[in-house]
């Protein structure tokens, strides 16, 4: 074998051994080397001078010296810190020569010169620290050099006391994966005992004929083990948690971005932790079906019915798209005229917004559900289709996919349910005595109260999730973000049409009698229902019966469908005892409460909210009030109706009876004159 060599090659980047320090290469000429220098800037030696030193060689070292991981060395005792920087000063001055606080002019110490190699200055600093009464060799010091090469000030410490991952000590690898099935049996099952898990785990290795064998471990420490297991996992908490914690995201979660109102919705539905009383005057529990925006987090439409179907979805999609009107004894600041939504603009579009309350119009591009029986129904998936919405339904078990309407509806049940009479609590734990013995309110009066408390609370409420990206201090109410992302984006909202509107709500096969139509007891009559009563439809498959819609929260009238008539095939039909309903509603009462205000103040909201809360806490019961005057009584006498949810169709003066006026003894009422309302199939333009 040959006994010539390859010359050692001199490149940027490469370390060498000059003047008894390790320098790095920044430049290299034909005649000159450029090398780093720890006391000023790069020193430019000659090729010859530089390969002609005593010391001269080429370093196997990184570019760069790891940093210390500061983070890293906090996990340590502080003992095991101090040791570690005290052998750093060591261990560099065997590298360099110098230790690191000394001056930049400070000549070597005998046996660290540049004349000595690293081997020699290790025994060096081994017999020197022997000698102060630290005993070490010079085997150990080198070992402690190269680990300080490789790690840093880590490599110095003791990793005996680092802290220790998670382990099972002397515990068979095999008990802790039968263990791990236990657990993860328990996902969806009953929460059980610890107790449970360990007999399960037993069982689990006897029907394994490979570890039938297997000796456990004494008690105490099974139950160690079962303890760094399930550590987070809700294993013996509330089987929700442990279910949404097990069928969580196992990657890092991401959002799909919404830009302008509508791009993305979420609808779900939930029991509601509170009492009413049910059309048969029963107490019972009834469920939220609720849709968000996500751009906006504006609480679009929210309804309340004993047990949630798919029409109920559909009439919630009905909803969104239409304007909600001001019902008589909300305050004047729930206005949308006094809102900081953008309501003249609004208004130009869509004369319906003129008494509209302080809610946004939105209509969906896509909406997200579960796949719950309600929303992967063939009636909401048409509905859907009939508006061009982009249908989605998130993955099963995957709830984290809609969070937005999930945290939404236990928001409802924070601020709003839990002021309300009959409240359950979230759990039997947190319930009280009898709450169904409390002055419970009837299903149509509590839609009633949480579409006010929508109006006034939440959508002036401001959201953490809406804050200005400029000034991420600063929060958004959801209808401070609707008028802004109009602005930005240029939505512009067009409301769903009568027709459609009507179109959307739920239908029923009625006849229609001399008396007109009955539909849960109540009856509905119109003059223009005379050409159909005691007549077939002609629509065999339905034995003769006519086609009804009605909105079922909304009992004062229905749509009957004559499809002989071309253009507008929908007949009204109002309840023959509308007049007799509690709550007035019309023009003339907006009219006579208004007062052509500024804009709504914070301090008339918080009033209106508070105003609310206090009312649904009181309970139903009536209260005593100051004696109207005949202005008051003559307006109430002609509007009194049933709070609508929607734009309605005309009401003519033969469909209701009017209603009888109160003996006065001291004066006598007007005439009473039916109030035509609003009719959704009326064409706005033509009004005039």
């Amino acid at each position: 074998m040959s006994g010539l060599q390859r010359p050692v090659g001199i490149a940027v980047g490469a370390w060498v051994r000059h003047a008894g320090q390790v320098r790095a290469v920044v430049g290299v000429s034909a005649r000159t080397v450029t090398l780093t220098d720890t006391a000023g800037g790069p020193q430019e030696v000659s090729v010859a001078e530089l390969t002609g030193g005593p010391d001269f060689a080429v370093v196997d070292l990184p570019v760069r010296m790891p940093l210390p991981a500061q983070s890293a060395l906090e996990t340590f005792p502080p003992e095991a810190i101090e040791k570690a920087l005290w052998w750093e000063g060591h261990i560099l001055e065997v590298l360099h020569g110098r230790r690191p606080e000394a001056e930049p002019d400070t000549l070597p110490r005998p046996g660290f010169g540049p004349e000595t190699s690293v081997t020699a200055r290790q025994r060096v600093k081994a017999a020197e620290l022997t000698a102060a009464g630290h005993e070490v060799s010079a085997s150990a010091v080198g070992n402690l050099r190269r680990k300080y090469k490789a790690d840093g000030v880590l490599g110095l410490i003791d990793h005996r006391l680092a802290p220790k991952p998670p382990g099972f000590g002397s515990v068979d690898e095999r008990v802790v994966a039968a263990m791990r099935v236990a657990i993860s049996e328990a996902v969806d099952a009953s929460t059980r005992t610890g107790s449970y898990l360990l007999w399960r785990t037993g069982e689990i290795l006897r029907q394994d004929p490979e570890s039938k064998d297997i000796e456990l471990p004494s008690e105490r420490t099974l139950y160690r083990v079962l303890a760094k297991l399930t550590r987070g996992t809700h294993t013996f908490g509330a089987a929700t948690t442990r279910r949404s914690r097990a069928h969580g995201a196992k990657t890092p979660f991401g959002e799909l971005p919404a830009f302008a109102p509508g791009e993305v919705m979420q609808i779900d539905s939930t029991p509601v932790d509170v009492m009413v009383l049910l059309d048969d005057g029963v107490p019972g529990r009834v469920e939220l079906t609720a849709m968000i925006d996500v751009a906006t987090r504006t609480l679009t439409a929210a309804v309340l019915r004993p047990t949630t179907k798919a029409v109920d979805a559909s009439v919630l999609l009905a909803r969104t798209v239409t304007p909600e009107l001001m019902r008589p004894g909300w305050a004047e600041a729930l206005r949308m005229s006094r809102s900081v939504l953008p309501h003249r603009r609004l208004l130009s579009l869509d004369e319906r917004l003129e008494h509209a309350a302080a809610r946004p119009v939105i209509v969906p591009e896509m909406i997200v559900c579960d796949h719950g029986a309600v929303f992967v129904s063939r009636n909401f998936k048409s509905s859907c289709r009939f508006l061009e919405i982009d249908f989605q339904p998130a993955h099963k078990g995957s709830g984290f996919e809609k969070g937005h309407i999930e945290k939404m509806l236990a928001s409802v049940a924070s601020l709003f349910v839990q002021f309300l009479p009959g409240h359950l609590g979230r759990s039997a734990d947190h319930r009280g005595r009898h709450p169904e013995r409390e002055r419970l309110w009837s299903l149509l009066e509590l839609q009633e109260l949480l579409d006010e408390w929508i109006v006034a609370q939440w959508q002036n409420r401001p959201h953490d999730g809406l804050r200005d990206p400029a000034h991420p201090s600063r929060k958004f109410t959801p209808n401070e973000k609707y008028a802004a992302l109009v602005e930005a984006c240029g939505y512009v909202p067009v409301a769903l049409s009568g027709d459609d509107y009507v179109e959307l709500l739920p239908a029923e096969w009625r006849a229609v009698n001399d008396y007109g139509i009955k539909i849960k007891h109540r009856t509905y009559d119109s003059p223009e229902l005379t050409p159909l009563r005691r007549q077939d439809s002609g629509i065999a498959a339905k034995r003769g019966l006519w086609e009804v819609h009605r909105d079922p929260y909304d009992v004062s009238r229905v749509w009957v469908r004559d499809h002989r008539r071309e253009g507008r095939p929908w007949v009204q039909a109002t309840w023959k005892h509308l007049h007799r309903a509690p709550v007035p509603f019309g023009d003339l009462a907006w009219d006579h409460v208004s007062h052509q205000l500024p804009g709504a103040t914070e301090v008339e909201i918080a009033a209106a909210v508070a105003a609310l809360l206090t009312r649904a806490h009181a309970g139903p019961a009536a209260e005593p009030t100051a004696k109207p005057n005949r202005r008051d009584r003559r307006v109430a006498a002609r509007t009194k109706a049933t709070a609508p949810t929607a734009p309605l169709p005309a009401q003519t003066a033969d469909d209701c009876e009017p209603a009888p006026e109160p003996a006065a003894a001291e004066e006598k009422l007007a005439e009473v004159i039916p109030l035509g309302l609003f009719d959704p199939l009326e064409d706005p333009w033509r009004r005039r």
